[in-house]
């Protein structure tokens, strides 16, 4: 088995698991439950996104939570993340002076359509006047539908292998290869990462896997042997796409935690820290905990 020592954990919730929360979540707990996994050790931590509150109302307070939750990481690990759909939540990221953005490009032309309303020539146009203004932050770029697309389009892995290389050439600092619907299996997964691989460094790849038909932690395993080193997860497996039919929570980050200890392999991360943050949300989240180990230690 090809395992490493260590291998790197992104979370997600904050952003991927709140905005499909229909109850308005109290920014107040949002921070509260933000400052709970910096406190566990996770390095880097997608925290909100800069989106329109007319799509995405969940996100209508990421500038007061970005304002509170730099302060709290000052001095800490901790890298804070926040994903744009735009040039305009881009320009709102870097003011804010985050160490990260995510900018999502749909390998599906349809689904990119449905998710940001632009072709995927769009998006990168895009990208590009982006990249030319960035200051120190620094960009993610996540290729949604990698392996499969909510609306039928067939996504074949050549344009996900140019996209990628697109990405890298224009500025892009990671290029995360997303399940959005959680219909990747670990033999598509494996295949998909072979082929990227051979023309992407590896090191540049990350993974963002759902659950949707509970292969996430099957897939992970899969792309971990295969030599990715960077795993996106959300607290309490809690997210799921808007604008994708289907898509269900990602994989529970204390699930994947106890895989990857289990298996030996370091994230320095926390696992009483992430079952802290869990409670948090079962207390003060309107949507289901569904984890295995939530369950197992009855969070």
């Amino acid at each position: 088995m090809n395992l490493p020592d260590k291998v790197d954990v992104v979370e997600v919730c904050p952003r991927d698991g709140f905005q499909i929360v229909k109850d308005f979540i109290r920014t107040e707990d949002k921070i509260e439950i933000i400052k709970k996994v910096i406190d566990a050790g996770v390095k880097y931590i997608e925290i909100t996104s800069y989106v329109h509150p007319k799509w995405v109302p969940q996100m209508a307070d990421a500038g007061d939570v970005v304002d509170e939750v730099k302060g709290y990481a000052k001095g800490k690990e901790a890298e804070l993340i926040a994903l744009v759909p735009n040039k305009f939540g881009a320009l709102k990221a870097f003011e804010a002076g985050l160490d990260w953005v995510t900018y999502v490009v749909s390998a599906s032309e349809s689904h990119n359509m449905k998710n940001i309303n632009r072709t995927i020539e769009q998006s990168f146009a895009e990208l590009e006047e982006i990249c030319r203004e960035k200051t120190d932050t620094r960009i993610r770029l996540a290729i949604a539908t990698a392996f499969g697309c909510p609306f039928g389009e067939e996504v074949p892995v050549e344009r996900v292998i140019d996209m990628a290389k697109r990405g890298l050439e224009l500025g892009a600092g990671k290029i995360v290869l997303a399940d959005t619907i959680g219909i990747a299996n670990p033999v598509q997964v494996r295949s998909i990462i072979t082929k990227v691989s051979k023309k992407i460094n590896i090191d540049m790849l990350g993974v963002h896997l759902h659950d949707t038909r509970g292969m996430g932690l099957a897939n992970t395993y899969v792309a971990v042997t295969e030599g990715i080193r960077y795993f996106e997860s959300a607290a309490g497996g809690l997210g799921g796409c808007p604008f994708a039919p289907g898509a269900a929570g990602n994989i529970a980050t204390e699930d994947m935690l106890n895989m990857f200890h289990s298996m030996g392999v370091k994230t320095g991360v926390d696992m009483d820290g992430i079952f802290e943050a869990v409670s948090l949300i079962r207390e003060k989240v309107n949507s289901p905990v569904v984890s295995h180990m939530a369950k197992v230690y009855n969070i």
